[in-house]
């Protein structure tokens, strides 16, 4: 859930490339940095830090005397490819450092990329999957850095947003963009480019989109659009009419309905790198080797509230494509209990913050018990993150709504890569098998997002709440994986709209529940 803001003007860019990524803090992120050019293109100057914001002013502050610069991109990272470090945070630049991108996304042929450019004697200095982008400008770039992006855009695939700039082109800015967002803010004398309207809208509200396929080249006097065979496109200015609040939401009228829509790039950034066509699934996050993986001899899962029911959802799955039994607890009961565990027990604490109290006392207590502890969560350097053995990010991005939705469905995907893993390393998982399955899950962030985008769907939702609304009792019932949906739905109801609300395994209805 990266953060992208680009200036061309007469202004220090620094105050405002800081403040632009001050209004995407709300996007999540553990590192960031900006790059400036001066006016004559004479100095271009890269200041990165890790952790939040403040970090990163600080570096600016100590840089001392640094260039009159009226140019610059910033970027917040969420690392879904290589460590959060300074050196791995944005922007990135080439061999030569003429060549300053940042990247929101994942560039999916990265590994094969690299190697043919360290073949040719290009120096990689990240772990990131994005520095093949700067290497590639710099490659073939032959005068013209317009015409660069525009060639290295095709060799590029996967889900990403570019922006670049070289003091060989002062003043300028270039952006394209595949699935991801990426805008042009238009104002008197001065430009913008950004992730989300809100990292410029302090200082003009006229809009331009960037669409799939095209280049932007952002100067001082305006912005330039054209598509990859050079013809130029017209596109409107449109002026929006936000205040803060809504700038922040996007034009959602609440965060939790925003980061419903948010959920396929959740999904796609939780997938990231780690289950691609054709290799193996990678979590060295998670510090279990494949010789350890194959110890593995059962699964629990640690959770409360929507992680528990995430847990549910996952025991499913990991069940499936591992063949290994994994039990569901609820942290706060478990940790009273005294349940043996052995060394070859994989023990999976979930919590979206990385601060539930009751899952890290849990945590705690499986470690002291021998467990192979690993904290599924959202939050880098939370507590969680400490208390475990290895770790597994979900990369959701800040959630600010009251009741998880993104979070939930990043940490199912989560615990499904996990369990491929598991069955990958146990041999249990035919290639034929993988090949399937990675194709199935590479799929769902487009599934969601075209349920999102049915209006027909969502009109039907708003029927159904507008009917049922003043009902005094729901009660959800689900059979197999339909239970722990039935028991998140019941959560979210009651959680949001104080209506007493239920849900059960529909077998058991006849049970008792019936009665009722």
């Amino acid at each position: 859930m990266c953060g992208i803001i680009g200036y061309v003007g007469t202004r220090e860019a620094d105050e405002i490339l800081l403040q632009g990524l001050e209004r995407l803090e709300y996007r999540g992120y553990d590192s960031a940095g900006i790059s400036l050019l001066d006016e004559e293109g004479q100095r271009m100057e890269v200041i990165r830090a890790v952790g939040n914001l403040a970090k990163l002013r600080e570096a600016v502050d100590g840089n001392g005397q640094g260039p009159h610069a009226t140019t610059g991109i910033g970027h917040t990272r969420w690392a879904t490819h290589g460590r959060p470090s300074r050196e791995n945070a944005h922007p990135i630049s080439d061999c030569t450092g003429q060549f300053s991108i940042v990247l929101n996304g994942i560039i999916e042929n990265y590994v094969e990329l690299r190697r043919q450019l360290t073949q040719e004697g290009h120096e990689f200095r990240t772990e990131t999957d994005a520095e093949v982008v700067s290497h590639l400008i710099e490659k073939v770039y032959d005068g013209d850095l317009v015409a660069a992006v525009r060639e290295v855009y095709p060799l590029l695939e996967g889900h990403f947003a570019i922006v670049a700039m070289s003091p060989r082109h002062p003043g300028m800015l270039v952006g394209a963009r595949r699935q991801c967002p990426l805008v042009v803010g238009r104002g008197p004398g001065e430009n913008y480019i950004a992730s989300a309207i809100a990292a410029f809208l302090k200082w003009t509200k006229d809009v331009q989109l960037v669409e799939d396929g095209e280049i932007v080249v952002v100067e001082r006097d305006g912005a330039r659009f054209e598509d990859l065979d050079q013809a130029l496109v017209e596109r409107e200015v449109t002026p929006v009419d936000w205040d803060d609040a809504a700038a922040e939401k996007q034009g959602f009228e609440t965060f939790m309905l925003k980061e419903i829509f948010e959920q396929p790039e959740a999904l796609e950034n939780t997938l990231g790198e780690r289950m691609r066509r054709g290799v193996p699934v990678q979590l060295d996050e998670m510090r279990l080797p494949p010789d350890r993986a194959r110890s593995i001899e059962r699964v629990l899962i640690l959770g409360c509230g929507t992680s528990y029911h995430a847990g549910l959802v996952g025991r499913y799955l990991i069940e499936q494509v591992s063949e290994l039994p994994v039990e569901v607890e609820l942290a706060s009961e478990w940790r009273y209990r005294n349940a043996p565990l052995s060394r070859n027990t994989l023990v999976l604490g979930i919590t979206q913050s990385g601060e539930t109290a009751d899952t890290l006392a849990a945590m705690e207590a499986a470690r002291e018990r021998g467990g192979h502890v690993v904290a599924v969560t959202n939050i880098l350097g939370s507590q969680a993150t400490r208390v475990a053995d290895g770790t597994l990010y979900t990369r959701a991005g800040l959630e600010i709504g009251v009741a998880a939705t993104k979070t939930h469905v990043a940490q199912v995907l989560a615990l499904l890569i996990l369990g491929a893993y598991l069955g990958q390393e146990r041999g249990v998982l035919g290639d034929a098998h993988q090949a399937a399955l990675t194709a199935d899950v590479q799929g769902l962030p487009d599934l969601v997002r075209g349920m999102l985008e049915d209006a027909e769907w969502m009109a039907n939702i708003e029927a159904i709440a507008d009917r049922y609304h003043q009902q005094r009792f729901f009660l959800y019932l689900g059979r197999h994986v339909g239970l722990p949906v039935a028991l998140e739905g019941a959560l979210k109801l009651k959680e949001i709209s104080y209506i007493p609300t239920d849900a059960y395994a529909a077998g058991e209805m006849k049970h008792g529940p019936i009665a009722l």
